[in-house]
């Protein structure tokens, strides 16, 4: 399964502020596209988990906004699967124009069932690097 993949978005008029920037909450709507991209790219989706009874929630959001996107600049999204733990999938992220680097974020989803309570990741969702070969490698 994929490990990252990345998609194209023209900022939109409605995700700008009215100096024409791209709103900074908007960066995290585009992190979520990108989030259900790469596990559809995968051969998952997100439907697949809520029929299943379970959720995928942002426990931890943390952004850098280096340079500002603008209304209908064309920004590549790039994601990143960094780490899957037993109830935890992190992301990491990079917000590029014309190859430039316009921002950088890492979310933590935490897998929760329909009342609250912590659930093990799915068996098929994408694991990207294999966390116990990571371990095995650094103790050897």
């Amino acid at each position: 399964m994929l490990r990252e993949h990345e998609y194209e978005i023209r900022v939109r008029y409605t995700d700008a502020d009215p100096m024409g920037f791209l709103h900074h909450g908007a960066y995290l709507t585009y992190f979520e596209i990108g989030r259900t991209e790469l596990l559809r790219a995968s051969g998952g989706n997100y439907r697949q988990m809520e029929e299943e009874g379970l959720f995928a929630v942002v426990v931890d959001a943390r952004v850098r906004y280096r340079k500002p996107a603008r209304y209908d600049d064309l920004l590549k999204i790039k994601t990143t699967v960094s780490r899957v733990s037993a109830a935890k999938i992190e992301h990491d992220y990079e917000v590029r124009r014309d190859g430039q680097l316009l921002a950088t974020a890492h979310i933590i989803l935490a897998i929760i069932n329909a009342e609250g309570q912590v659930q093990r990741v799915p068996e098929w969702f994408p694991r990207g690097d294999d966390n116990e070969t990571a371990k095995q490698k650094k103790t050897s």
